[in-house]
């Protein structure tokens, strides 16, 4: 057994991470690059170090999941979530339920409660935003961001629902009061039910094909008959029957039960 695959062991006995789940060429050379930083020639030392420092594995636990991300990323398919899904959803459900799951730093749950303030009052939206990473859920909980992050935002929102301060904006207190964040592992954790919208973007790529799998099958559970799953460009679902999903649109699945 490779001292990698030791570490990945140990890692799942501290954490409850399994980087098993994870594609292990991808996972392995960025977390060999982060050890190497540290100035650790192999896997033992730097678990080692891991265990008996708390902010090393903090940025360990930051480092290994992915956080990138910015609000409105890939405008052209949160047209049609804004235009299309969303419309269609409040037909059936003026006060919808939704998931942002592997929400990283907020950009994405801020951007669906901006989007359904156009329809409903904020005092009737409940976004549930989850992520791994506690240090991330802190960050996104403060709703500050900067100029780049921002640049996909319409200025008619832009200006409605961020205060500029210096370099930096901050987003609005009504817009923050209608998300809870939630610390949550898609790979091991209960996962909460009865969604109209679940939207996971840009995270599932990382995961190996049987994980995939049993995500999709717990997302699809977490859906009420009719909900709609959200995934990212590059997340296309080959199969949706499988999970009892048609597709709706490029990227949007519904459950068809």
């Amino acid at each position: 057994m490779s001292d990698y695959q030791i570490f990945s062991q140990s890692i799942k006995k501290k954490t409850g991470i399994d980087l098993t789940l994870y594609k292990e060429v991808q996972m392995k050379r960025r977390l060999t690059s982060l050890r190497d930083k540290k100035g650790f020639s192999d896997f033992n030392s730097y678990y080692q170090a891991l265990v008996s420092n708390k902010e090393l594995m903090e940025e360990f636990l930051d480092k290994m999941t992915i956080n990138v991300s910015e609000f409105y990323r890939n405008s052209s398919r949160w047209n049609i979530l804004e235009n299309k899904i969303l419309p269609d959803l409040l037909k059936k459900n003026r006060k919808l339920k939704i998931w942002s799951a592997a929400c990283s730093t907020g950009d994405e749950p801020y951007t669906i409660a901006m989007m359904l303030s156009q329809y409903v009052d904020l005092d009737d939206v409940s976004i549930l935003a989850t992520d791994i990473d506690d240090k991330i859920l802190e960050r996104a909980k403060k709703g500050i961001y900067t100029e780049r992050a921002l640049k996909e935002v319409p200025p008619k929102l832009k200006e409605k629902f961020f205060k500029k301060d210096g370099s930096l904006y901050t987003i609005d207190d009504k817009i923050k009061s209608a998300i809870t964040f939630k610390k949550h592992n898609l790979l091991s954790d209960p996962y909460p039910s009865n969604f109209d919208l679940i939207v996971c973007r840009n995270v599932l790529i990382y995961f190996t094909e049987e994980a995939k799998t049993t995500i999709y099958e717990k997302f699809s559970r977490a859906l009420v008959e009719q909900g709609v799953f959200f995934v990212g460009s590059t997340e296309q679902i080959f199969n949706p029957n499988k999970y009892d999903f048609k597709v709706v649109d490029t990227f949007f699945y519904q459950k068809n039960i």
